[in-house]
């Protein structure tokens, strides 16, 4: 494989990564917080997020620091793009009571 493939697939890895982890901070934080034990939603949230994180991470260390790094720029950019998006989804949901 192409160095220059391999590199665009460890930037879209990073960005999946990033959705998967940020869009799951998202999701634990939306659900913990009505949860009747919060803790538990946290706990296996935090558990499982880093852990696949890890492991995506690890499948791209074999090309070098170069693919982690692209990697985590896509990572990165990635949680700008989740961001964004929950603030659009939150403002959407949001109601004004006027006093």
């Amino acid at each position: 494989m192409s160095e220059t493939l391999y590199w665009v697939l460890a930037f879209i890895g990073g960005i999946a990564l990033g959705l998967f982890f940020f869009g799951g901070l998202w999701f634990t934080i939306k659900k913990g917080v009505n949860a009747k034990i919060p803790a538990i939603w946290f706990f296996v949230s935090i558990v499982i997020r880093t852990g696949v994180v890890m492991i995506g991470f690890y499948y791209v260390s074999p090309a070098g620091w170069q693919g982690l790094i692209i990697c985590l720029i896509g990572f990165i950019i990635a949680r700008f793009v989740v961001t964004h998006f929950t603030k659009r989804i939150e403002k959407k949901g949001e109601v004004y009571i006027e006093s």
